[in-house]
């Protein structure tokens, strides 16, 4: 396994952005790829504005920051991250989209590089078997917002090499992280014990068991949760929820992952939480 100096993030949405901020001011050289300038000028702009947060919170030096920005280099064409030694898949959270991206980066990237995905709940080993390079497939699950949280699930398909894994753990320390190892199953851990913790809250709301205020403060207040699972849900975007719900529905045939009608009408509806301005909460 070769040194790894430069990593390719694909995708500059909330997770994608955050994964080069870290990884820039990690002292990686970040090739930022998203499919149009206007997608990369708004990530370029959230590292820049979280950058300055973390410099007026003394967390690094106004020098720091500048440094890291000049580490990163946007770019629209995916051909040029063929010079990447490491690449992380942060697109839409849709397996058809990741297949026919695993299947071109396969194709650009030198045989040895290894492609870690941060999905959040699609299948490693069915990823990693649309390339050539299985045994180099891994899962990267970073959490929101990646400058400020410290776990990085590493998912292991079955395909995956230790050689990858053991790479991909020395590159989470290095990024000042903490990577939890787990096998490849349907939502992994975290959401396969997050999501329906969500999806019964949701039913609660819809059977008029209690308001969302009112669950959302029992979990505050009673199991000490810094918020409340449809605080969370908002933040995490609804749709966001109902896909990884589908998912785990799908991946292991039971019917207790049945996504709540409730939250299936309210994505329908365009209320996808923080980011449309409407969830269970309305957000100016």
């Amino acid at each position: 396994m070769n040194e790894i100096k430069t990593i390719a993030v694909i995708g500059a949405g909330t997770m994608g952005n955050g994964i080069a901020h870290v990884a820039a001011r990690s002292g990686y050289e970040v090739l930022l790829c998203d499919v149009t300038q206007n997608l990369l000028d708004l990530g370029l702009a959230t590292i820049e504005k979280n950058l300055g947060r973390e410099v007026a919170k003394n967390k690094i030096t106004q020098q720091q920051a500048d440094e890291a920005r000049a580490r990163i280099v946007p770019t629209a064409d995916r051909a040029s991250l063929s010079r990447c030694d490491f690449l992380i898949e942060a697109a839409t959270e849709r397996f058809q989209v990741k297949r026919e991206l695993f299947q071109d980066l396969d194709r650009i990237l030198r045989p040895e590089v290894i492609l870690a995905t941060n999905t959040s709940s699609i299948s490693i080993t069915k990823l990693a078997a649309q390339t050539s390079r299985p045994q180099q497939v891994i899962g990267m699950h970073f959490f929101n917002p990646v400058p400020v949280m410290q776990l990085i699930e590493v998912i292991r398909g079955l395909q995956t090499s230790q050689q990858t894994f053991e790479a991909v753990r020395s590159v989470a320390i290095q990024l000042g992280k903490t990577p939890v190892e787990v096998n490849d199953a349907a939502g992994f851990i975290s959401n396969r014990v997050l999501m329906p913790l969500i999806n019964e809250a949701i039913f609660a709301v819809m059977e008029n068991v209690a308001t969302a205020e009112a669950v959302d403060k029992i979990f505050q207040l009673g199991m000490a949760h810094p918020m409340g699972p449809l605080t969370l849900a908002d933040f995490i975007g609804l749709d966001v929820c109902l896909d990884i719900m589908r998912v785990l529905e799908e991946g292991t045939g039971d019917p207790k992952y049945r996504p709540c009608p409730l939250l299936v009408r309210m994505v329908d509806a365009g209320w996808l939480g923080r980011k449309s301005g409407r969830g269970f909460y309305w957000y100016s």
